[in-house]
């Protein structure tokens, strides 16, 4: 499962497809409606939102809209609730280069063209949920040590700065 928080315009038919499927999934455990992922880090943050309900539905109407823009057809029926408005969810800076080194690897093992397209964006935008604060990558994140040595987490992706 990743909930990714850069912008979802940054992302190729498979990312988008997987975000999507992934947020409909954290939709129903947020729900309480699955018990399965019920203890996935990534729905941490969503749990620490004021409504983390409301906080879900607003992330995927993000991910709608940029299926809706690219002429994919994701069912918006699908999500339980409105856009919003939702209280923004904080992202910290190393979580959110974290996140773009994991999917510009990703971008460039599949999509080429695409990693092509985002190459010199460093700081990329975020999901509209969510507001960009100083900071390191998030403590649940997965794979974010560096056992590897110095700027090398354990997915083998470049450390945040």
């Amino acid at each position: 499962m990743r909930l990714w928080s850069v912008h979802p315009r940054y992302f190729d038919r498979q990312a988008l497809t997987a975000c999507w499927r992934a947020g409909l999934l954290a939709q129903q455990v947020l729900g309480k409606a699955s018990g399965g992922y019920r203890n996935h880090p990534q729905l941490q943050r969503f749990r620490a939102a004021p409504d983390p309900e409301a906080a879900m539905w607003t992330f995927l109407h993000g991910i709608v809209d940029e299926a809706d823009a690219r002429g994919y057809r994701f069912t918006r029926d699908k999500i339980h609730g409105p856009a919003g408005p939702a209280p923004t969810i904080a992202v910290t800076t190393g979580q959110r280069d974290f996140e773009w080194a994991h999917l510009r690897r990703k971008l460039e093992a599949r999509s080429p063209d695409i990693a092509l397209r985002w190459r010199g964006v460093t700081e990329p935008e975020v999901h509209p949920l969510f507001r960009v604060v100083d900071g390191g990558v998030e403590s649940w994140e997965r794979g974010a040590t560096e056992p590897d040595g110095p700027g090398v987490t354990a997915r083998g992706l470049p450390a945040p700065r």
